[in-house]
């Protein structure tokens, strides 16, 4: 049996998707240049105001992402990041 996680999903969001999902609502997340590791016990969505990001799942491939993303993390997925440029993010779990 594979156990794969779902991958990664970065997407530019239009208006109105800005307005269905109410991003800027959501709570917001600050970071400076730095790198950790990470694990996702829930999924996040977070849309990206600042910032320049590399994501490496475990066992997986390098995600970039950084200001206007709107990028969705799945449930269980274990990963590192390598902030580039400092972050501040809308995010949102569940």
């Amino acid at each position: 049996m594979s156990s794969k996680i779902a991958a990664i999903d970065v997407t530019q969001p239009s208006e109105e998707q800005f307005n269905q999902l109410g991003v800027f609502d959501w709570s917001i997340w600050e970071q400076e240049i730095s790198e950790f590791p990470w694990t996702y016990d829930e999924t996040e969505t977070c849309y990206f105001l600042a910032g320049e990001v590399v994501v490496t799942p475990d066992g997986g491939e390098p995600v970039m992402m950084g200001q206007g993303d709107l990028v969705t993390f799945p449930a269980g997925m274990s990963c590192t990041w390598k902030i580039n440029r400092a972050v501040k993010k809308h995010y949102k779990f569940g």
